[in-house]
């Protein structure tokens, strides 16, 4: 095939020509397969070489577990490490499969765990996500989140399977180049909010449509991108559990097809054929599995009864962040996600982050750190308290504010949670007047 395989700057090696780069490799791979009893870390410096290499292991029947030091600089010691526990490749019952991919979750709130799946958890939502986005041969989707994260890995594995090309950025921050030519992107609220910027900037671009993951998406956002003729399909998921809800038109979440949804007091469950195996390695975890297939990630939500409707029965799910982050204030529960989407939706705010600001009498006080529009004139605490009193109860208030210039996001674009909060509560990040 003459057609690109990958796109980075001006390099755009065909499938051909990829096919060829994994064939000089299956020396070299299937000698650290076996070196490794399975698993191989990939450096990710430059994703295309990466990409090469991470196919020439599979062929070689490896796993490549893709190492990204950008955000969390021990993330490569940890697939290193990982290697150690190889053993657990070998693992899976019949009705499972052999693990196939690995790949990193967040670590949004703590230690980012390595994950395994099969080669059908991913490959049976390829149907759905390519009619979501319309990909047609000749389509080239952009991908801003790093080649580590499961939301790049799942679309390479997508890219493989059906042979449409990918186009990696640059650098570190998106460019007019890097979306000149993509007519589709799979990305997180942060790289599509750079992707509108630089188009509001006047760069041209063709996208289309855009699949967007890992973190809500603000319906402001939403609405600046669909100005410019991208369609949004926004979705709800895990790296344990991939697709599990989607929204194609702005109306709300409802089931992704192939999942069944339920809410047990107040935890969303999903039984589908997407779900990983489980994390290699390490113990603990937010991954759970009942015994009949239902799995949890702990996130906190609810059904929207009334939404539901002849033409679609499927409620609306209303999503309530992670049930552990919950803050316990005066013999009040708040849950950060509504904090957040209150101040989210403050013109002049970026992005927000709820936590628990320890308290010797209330337990715990609401503290956020808020990260501004640099292109909105500044805002004080006291001007966002009173921009949020008609949307949030006194007992959501934050009392503890604080700024950064850029808050630390994962490689899935999402924000470092723990990492926030403990500079926050150590002094490291400024307090907002």
């Amino acid at each position: 095939m003459t057609a690109p395989a990958l796109r980075r700057g001006a390099v755009s090696p065909s499938w051909s020509e990829l096919a060829a780069r994994v064939a000089a490799r299956s020396g070299t791979a299937a000698a650290a397969v076996a070196a490794g009893g399975g698993l191989v870390p990939i450096p990710a410096a430059d994703p295309i070489e990466a990409v090469a290499t991470l196919l020439a292991v599979r062929a070689a029947g490896g796993i490549g577990i893709i190492a990204d030091d950008r955000s969390h600089p021990d993330r490569r010691a940890q697939a290193l490490l990982a290697a150690g526990a190889a053993s657990a490749v070998q693992a899976g019952s019949a009705a499972d499969g052999r693990p196939a991919w690995a790949s990193f979750t967040s670590g949004s709130s703590g230690t980012p765990r390595l994950l395994l799946r099969t080669d059908r958890s991913w490959a049976d939502s390829f149907a759905a996500v390519a009619s979501f986005l319309q990909l047609v041969a000749g389509d080239t989707v952009l991908l801003p989140a790093p080649l580590a994260s499961s939301l790049s890995l799942f679309s390479v594995a997508h890219a493989a399977a059906m042979g449409f090309a990918l186009r990696f950025p640059v650098g570190a921050a998106l460019s007019p180049v890097d979306i000149a030519d993509a007519t589709a992107t799979h990305t997180t609220p942060h790289g599509l909010r750079e992707i509108v910027e630089l188009i509001e900037q006047g760069a041209a671009h063709r996208l289309r449509a855009a699949l967007v993951g890992g973190a809500e998406l603000d319906p402001a956002l939403r609405t600046r991108a669909e100005a410019h003729g991208i369609r949004i399909i926004s979705y709800y998921g895990a790296a344990e559990l991939s697709f599990v809800a989607v929204d194609i038109d702005g109306t709300g979440l409802r089931s992704f097809p192939g999942v069944d949804v339920r809410i047990d007091d107040g935890e969303l469950w999903a039984l589908s054929p997407f779900i990983a195996l489980g994390y290699l390695g390490a113990d603990g975890g937010a991954f759970r599995r009942d015994a009949d297939g239902w799995a949890t990630v702990g996130d906190g939500a609810a059904f929207d009864e009334a939404s539901s409707s002849t033409d679609d029965p499927r409620p609306r799910i209303l999503l309530r962040g992670r049930r552990d982050a919950a803050i316990q204030t005066s013999s009040a529960t708040v849950i950060p996600a509504d904090v957040e989407a209150a101040l989210r939706a403050v013109d002049g705010v970026e992005d927000a982050v709820a936590f628990a600001v320890p308290h010797p009498r209330a337990g715990s006080l609401v503290g956020v750190t808020v990260q501004l529009s640099a292109h909105a004139a500044p805002l004080t605490s006291a001007e966002l308290r009173d921009r949020v009193r008609e949307t949030l109860t006194v007992t959501h208030l934050p009392r503890r504010w604080f700024v950064a210039a850029e808050l630390p996001r994962t490689a899935s674009g999402k924000p470092e949670r723990a990492r926030i909060r403990d500079e926050a509560l150590s002094g490291r990040t400024a307090r907002l007047a």
